[in-house]
């Protein structure tokens, strides 16, 4: 199964190589080291996209008392920081970074009501980049929840990332695990949370989207 937000990429591409492949076998009649070549690499081109755009089917359980995962990828960071946008306070900042190869739909780490959703133009810094969690082209969403309060994550781009796809509109009810959205290509995830959450995750770990408990919060 492959995202909404690459079929246009992969029709697109399936158009190009098909006529890559049909150019070069008129072009070399006969069997040509050449032409293997480039066709071979026409379709590994095709292959990594098919890849790249996959949205394989997960079994979400929403779990009221845990913040789940809303990316695919590596935590990269765990800090407590001063978040200057929205709380105008300290929170616990959890950086997950996505690879070209991670799957790259973004999900709500909790359910609620959507009640901040902006984007931000900004740089291309590597995604890992401590300063490109404010400096990078940006989306910050809040979600209230009823149990944990106001919740924010933030869609990063990296220096590959060019396009950051969001659906979490203000006002808008959402659900734990459902899709929040996507960034293309490398990239980049953060979330924030309250000082006195219980920590379900290290830096180095590998979480899934949907799926990974990050964390819950000091009163369970």
């Amino acid at each position: 199964m492959f995202h909404k937000e690459g079929f246009n990429i992969i029709i697109l591409f399936f158009i190009v190589v098909s006529m890559d492949v049909i150019i070069l076998e008129v072009l070399f009649e006969e069997p040509s080291t050449i032409k293997s070549l480039l066709q071979t690499s026409a379709l590994i081109l095709l292959l990594l996209i098919l890849w790249f755009f996959r949205n394989p089917k997960r079994n979400i359980n929403k779990k009221t008392n845990h913040i789940i995962s809303p990316a695919d990828g590596r935590v990269v960071n765990i800090q407590q920081t001063f978040e200057n946008e929205y709380f105008k306070e300290n929170k616990l900042q959890i950086s997950i970074f996505l690879s070209p190869f991670d799957v790259h739909v973004n999900r709500y780490p909790v359910s609620g009501k959507v009640l901040y959703s902006k984007h931000h133009h900004g740089k291309y810094l590597v995604a890992w980049h401590p300063k490109s969690s404010d400096k990078n082209e940006r989306t910050t969403i809040v979600i209230k929840n009823k149990n944990f309060g106001n919740i924010m994550y933030r869609q990063i781009a990296g220096m590959v990332a060019r396009r950051i796809v969001n659906y979490a509109n203000e006002g808008l009810m959402v659900a734990q695990g459902e899709d929040s959205g996507f960034i293309k290509f490398g990239s980049r995830v953060d979330l924030f949370l309250p000082l006195n959450s219980q920590l379900l995750v290290k830096e180095g770990d590998r979480v899934i989207g949907g799926i990974s408990e990050i964390a819950r919060l000091g009163k369970f």
